[in-house]
């Protein structure tokens, strides 16, 4: 499974694609930013139409950049994505990955029937865009059903190489009338059944136990910013678990790292842990956010290899058990592994 790095134009460090730069990670394959970045800022929005967006953010060419719509940015500041702006862009800037240039999210507090108003556009966007390489969207909701049913009606949707999944993070984060746990796995191994020859791609995920899920459900890739967000909020991600509060910045709150973590931490083999220790990840400013910034994305792409290793050997139930530790997708991932394992 890919782990798609999540970027921000407002900051772009850690240059953790960079064979130059300490804070290389080799494995990391594939990094997402929004094109709602660059509508934000339009001289780098030319900049990178002229360069190419490989060239224009310094990434090399065995790194796959990833475009997001930015249809969450749109619809809550300016109504609707500039459709035309985002295809020139496309167009232009050559990322290897992305979607529709506007998918309509649905948010589990919406009526049924406003959620069906986001099922039809959705699906309209995705069927006047069955042309060339933009990938379609099907949303995580009452109308997931709907969404499959439609696809399979029109070959050019079938043919295409990828599906991507949104509308799994409030539903996640349990926003108001978000669906059942259940009903969301549910959700996913259906999609997963019915597209058997697509490659799957779902937004969001970024914690080390919904790799988990993830991976059980055979998605293909996902993508995360929560690896940037936690760091700058002064969190680390452990392997296995949940985040900590490692440098008590502003007012977040959290549980803290305690003493037997500090000495796992002391052993991460992270390039910022091996080479600033556990002070350069309680550090203040930009260097403390590089060194946990990093620190979380290596521990993602770590937990996502030993998640394939184990299933690979066959050893994944038992090694899981010892392994992970989060209460709250626990019993979910118990439930998935006598489905699919």
């Amino acid at each position: 499974m890919e782990i798609v790095a999540g970027l921000s134009l407002q900051g772009i460090k850690p240059r953790v694609w960079d064979s130059a730069s300490e804070y290389y990670l080799q494995d990391l394959k594939a990094v997402m930013i929004s094109y709602a970045d660059f509508h934000k800022m339009p001289n780098r929005r030319r900049w990178a139409m002229e360069q190419g967006i490989h060239k224009y953010l310094g990434i090399p060419e065995g790194v796959q950049v990833y475009l997001d719509n930015g249809a969450f940015y749109f619809v809550t500041r300016e109504g609707e994505t500039p459709v035309k702006e985002y295809e020139e862009f496309v167009e232009q800037a050559k990322p290897d990955w992305f979607p529709i240039p506007q998918d309509f999210i649905p948010t589990p507090k919406m009526s049924r029937d406003d959620q069906e108003r986001c099922f039809y556009r959705t699906m309209e966007m995705n069927l006047n865009y069955q042309h060339g390489s933009y990938v379609p969207v099907i949303h995580i909701s009452n109308f997931l059903e709907d969404y499959v049913d439609q696809m399979k009606k029109h070959q050019p949707l079938l043919n295409k190489p990828y599906i991507a999944l949104g509308g799994i993070v409030p539903n996640l984060l349990r926003a108001t009338k978000a669906m059942p746990y259940k009903k969301i796995l549910e959700s996913l191994h259906h999609v997963r059944k019915e597209f058997k020859s697509q490659k799957l791609h779902v937004f969001g995920i970024g914690g080390t136990a919904t790799l988990h899920l993830a991976a059980l459900l055979n998605i293909d890739s996902v993508d995360s910013s929560g690896w940037r967000n936690r760091a700058a909020r002064g969190m680390i991600q452990l392997p296995g678990t949940g985040e900590r509060i490692v440098a008590p910045l502003g007012k977040w709150r959290g549980r803290a790292v305690n003493q037997e973590e500090e000495k796992k931490l002391k052993e991460c083999l992270c390039p910022a842990c091996q080479k600033y220790g556990l002070d350069g990840l309680k550090a203040s400013k930009v260097e403390g956010f590089c060194n946990r910034a990093t620190h979380n994305l290596w521990i993602l792409i770590e937990e996502a290899r030993l998640i394939q290793e184990h299933k690979t050997k066959g050893t994944y139930k038992d090694w899981y058990k010892e392994h992970l530790d989060n209460t709250t997708y626990r019993p979910l991932i118990a439930q998935l592994v006598e489905i699919s394992l």
